[in-house]
C-alpha cells in the first residue's frame, strides 16, 4: 500500500511541475501576441491558454500519466474539456471568493488555482488517462 501512495504522490507532483510549466506558456504566448502582434487582450489570453493546455496535454501524456493510446485526439479532446471545466471552476471560485465574500483578490486566486488543480488532476486521472 505505502509504495501505491507514493506512487500517486509523484504523480501528483509530476502533474503540480508540468502545471507550472504551463504557467510559463501561458504567460509566454499571451505576452507575445498581445506585446509583439498587437493582438487584442482577450484573445491573446484565448491562444496563452490554449498553447499552454496542449503543452500540458503532452507534457502529462508522455511523463506524468505515460499514455499509450493510440486515439491521441479523441485524448487531447477529453484533456482540453478537463482544462476547460477547470478554467471555470477557477474562475467561478474567484468570483465567489473576491466578488462575493470579498476576500482578497490573490488570496481567492490561490484557492481557486488549488480547486481548478485537484479538478483537473482527478478528472484526468479518471477520464482522460484512465
Amino acid at each position: 500500500m505505502m509504495g501505491l501512495d507514493k506512487a500517486f504522490l509523484f504523480k501528483f507532483m509530476k502533474f503540480g511541475a508540468v502545471g507550472a510549466s504551463g504557467v510559463l506558456v501561458n504567460f509566454g504566448v499571451t505576452w507575445f501576441f498581445k506585446e509583439v502582434c498587437k493582438f487584442n487582450k482577450y484573445l491573446s489570453n484565448i491562444l496563452g491558454f490554449v498553447f499552454a493546455a496542449t503543452n500540458n496535454y503532452l507534457l502529462n501524456r508522455w511523463w506524468t500519466f505515460q499514455s499509450t493510446n493510440p486515439q491521441v485526439g479523441t485524448e487531447y479532446a477529453k484533456y482540453f474539456l478537463v482544462s476547460v471545466i477547470g478554467l471555470g471552476i477557477d474562475t467561478l471560485t474567484v468570483y465567489l471568493l473576491n466578488g462575493k465574500l470579498k476576500w482578497n483578490f490573490y488570496l481567492s486566486k490561490v484557492f481557486a488555482v488549488g480547486a481548478a488543480m485537484l479538478w483537473n488532476f482527478f478528472g484526468n486521472l479518471l477520464f482522460t488517462f484512465s
